[in-house]
């Protein structure tokens, strides 16, 4: 190369790099800008670098505190179908009915025909000691006229729902009468019972139906067995049917009273959670009492801790269908604000050693709709249709076979009941047709019902055919299509469930269980088993 191109090169070079760059500057190109996060060695550090990022860069405004609240949910999301984020209100509304009680007025109610309807005042609270009843129906809400304008359940709630000590004033219609009863209530707090019935089937044998385990769980399930014990019960029929847990404690005690000192209730174990065994602290009040535990599949979390208890201990017999299969232990984590995570740590296992826990993946909406996927399955109409893992066999004291992969597998089989079951029915209850009339009948029949009482009601009430066809064009009213084909064969089932709903307008739950549990396939063969 000459010299003198040694010279000039360079100079080439020089002016087309500079031209490049001009060019560049002056060219809109849609290309991002690329930008290098400070980087930190911990993964949180790198993710609160991002989350800052977006606060500072987005091209619109949002707020960092919301887009924390989806990462942590998604976050916890992927780990299992039971670790969750709650938040603030989230953890109020929760925890109302596990520990028993919330702040309010105390009724029951609904909305028919656009008006507010007591359906009971709650004994004990603020309602039932002013004297209001089932059947008033509230007008006005501090003045404010509250019928005829669409209102909702939720719209309710937030009026008469508040602190305790706070007061709010109603104007009610009582019967037939147009004027207006004026009440200035003061809110307090209500009692939310979980143990719903408590009541003998026969002269030996009792029946107790708890629907969730809550704080109060142990003191109403103790003061019912206590009265059944001291009426003659030798048995118990122990209701576990749609029971989806709730409080560990509450649990363990109500097993306690069923086992020997020493045997184990059940024992948690975890990765960075010891094992901690959970045993029987005396010799329970009903260690003596024959025991039939009740479960399905939507019996879940603590419900499936006491059938497995009893079941692992030899201690009774288990009757329905495979529960639902949930035996992760989660722990609360408070934030600040009371929001709070409830994180996985640990697993349930029964005596024998068993995880109750059914499988799960990524997709939550496989695990929940589960129970669809058995019925599908035929697993709810037919005992061999449930699929035991062999590997996962397990044998109690007395020798009996069990298995752990899924739920509690019961000892005595029944199938869901199919009988009678129609779309009719179905639309009845979906529309609210049958509980609005169940509720109307006993408004008006209110006087004459109260003085029957419940043995009488019992005895000899029937729902005769216009009674029945009275049901039918009610309900048409509401738009359920009558459809005489399906009625018939429905009959039967809608004459029970109509004399159970009757009887729940007028003496509660006492009313409700004794007649519908009459026509229960399930509690029958509880019974026949003592």
């Amino acid at each position: 190369m000459s010299s003198r191109l040694k010279i000039v090169l360079p100079i080439i070079f020089a002016l087309l790099l500079a031209t490049g760059i001009f060019i560049g500057s002056k060219l809109n190109f849609s290309t991002p800008s690329v930008r290098f996060l400070h980087s930190e060695k911990k993964s949180s550090d790198k993710l609160n670098s991002v989350l800052n990022f977006i606060e500072e860069e987005y091209v619109d405004t949002v707020k960092k505190e919301v887009l924390v609240e989806k990462a942590i949910t998604d976050l916890l999301q992927n780990l299992d179908p039971h670790s969750v984020y709650i938040t603030a209100q989230e953890v109020k509304e929760m925890r109302e009915p596990l520990e028993g009680n919330f702040e309010g007025i105390g009724i029951e109610f609904n909305i028919f025909k656009d008006t507010i309807r007591v359906i009971a005042a709650i004994p004990g609270g603020p309602c039932a000691l002013l004297g209001i009843q089932a059947g008033d129906k509230i007008v006005k809400i501090e003045g404010k006229v509250q019928a005829g304008i669409k209102i909702k359940n939720k719209d309710v709630l937030g009026k008469l729902r508040g602190k305790g000590g706070t007061q709010v004033t109603v104007s009610i219609m009582r019967g037939n009468s147009t004027k207006l009863i004026d009440y200035t209530i003061t809110r307090g707090t209500i009692p939310i019972f979980s143990v719903d019935a408590g009541y003998l089937l026969n002269k030996t044998t009792g029946y107790i139906k708890v629907s969730r385990f809550a704080e109060t769980t142990y003191d109403e399930f103790l003061e019912k067995a206590s009265r059944l014990r001291a009426e003659g019960m030798q048995s118990l029929i122990l209701d576990l049917r749609g029971n989806g847990g709730g409080l560990l404690s509450a649990a363990i005690k109500i097993c306690d009273e069923f086992l020997e000192n020493g045997q184990v209730i059940v024992y948690t174990q975890g990765k960075s959670h010891p094992k901690e065994t959970i045993t029987a602290s005396h010799k329970g009040i009903l260690s003596e009492t024959k025991l039939v535990v009740l479960i399905d599949e939507s019996s879940a979390s603590a419900s499936e801790i006491v059938a497995g208890a009893i079941q692992d201990n030899d201690r009774g017999t288990i009757v329905g269908r495979r529960s639902f299969g949930k035996g992760l232990v989660q722990r609360e984590t408070m934030f600040s604000d009371s929001s709070a995570i409830r994180l996985t740590v640990a697993r349930y296992c029964t005596p024998t050693g068993r995880c109750i826990q059914k499988p799960y993946g990524k997709n939550l909406e496989d695990y929940y709709s589960e129970e669809y996927s058995r019925y599908k399955q035929g697993e709810l109409l037919h005992a061999d249709s449930i699929h035991e893992n062999d590997s996962l066999k397990y044998k109690t004291p007395k020798g009996k076979v069990v298995y752990g992969g899924g739920g509690i597998t019961p000892d005595v089989f029944i199938p869901l009941d199919t009988a009678g079951r129609t779309p009719y029915l179905t639309e009845l209850f979906v529309k609210g047709a049958l509980n609005q009339f169940c509720f109307e009948y006993a408004d008006k029949n209110r006087k004459a019902l109260t003085s029957m009482g419940l043995s009488g009601f019992r005895s000899s009430f029937s729902a005769d055919a216009k009674t029945m066809n009275e049901l039918f064009a009610f309900s048409e009213k509401l738009g359920v299509k009558q459809n005489v084909k399906e009625e018939a064969v429905s009959g039967m089932l809608i004459r029970n469930l109509l004399k159970s709903g009757i009887a729940r307008q007028i003496w509660g739950n006492a009313g409700f269980y004794p007649i519908l549990n009459e026509e229960d396939k399930m509690v029958q063969k509880a019974v026949k088993l003592f």
